[in-house]
């Protein structure tokens, strides 16, 4: 066997939190994710922040890549990140956010616990990748 064949599957857990309804960038990287051999769940719309903790904890994933488009990061994404602490899941789940996060508020975001923040037009390659090199290990 191949060191890659050997290595185990990444989770990922796609989440669209709060009022935001423009889920086509989660259902396209869902796919991509798939593609790449992530083995992916979607969350599906409207999810309070509590619901994508609690589908975090309970999935046991690697990964939680939050999409909004909303303007609500700042509000948001700080409530998961908080919750997933509150359970100690955060130091072992990468967080990703991608969608309309303006220059600003990126470093709030990334100083409260988020990984890497993904905009428009970013390649999708560099997102996967970004996701593999970066996935915690897991016994």
């Amino acid at each position: 066997m191949s060191a890659d064949s050997e290595q185990r599957t990444i989770r990922c857990l796609i989440a669209k939190v709060g009022l935001d309804g423009h889920d086509r960038g989660a259902h396209v990287i869902s796919r991509a994710f798939r593609d790449a051999g992530f083995e992916v769940i979607y969350s599906g719309l409207h999810r309070a922040p509590d619901e994508i903790v609690q589908a975090t904890v309970q999935e046991d994933v690697d990964v939680l890549g939050i999409s909004i488009l909303s303007g609500a990061h700042n509000t948001l994404v700080p409530k998961v990140l908080a919750g997933l602490e509150e359970y100690g899941a955060l130091d072992d789940t990468l967080v990703i956010v991608g969608g309309i996060v303006p220059d600003e508020d990126r470093e709030k975001l990334t100083e409260a616990g988020v990984d890497a923040i993904f905009g428009p037009g970013t390649p999708m390659q560099e997102t996967i990748q970004f996701v593999k090199d970066n996935a915690p290990e897991r016994a």
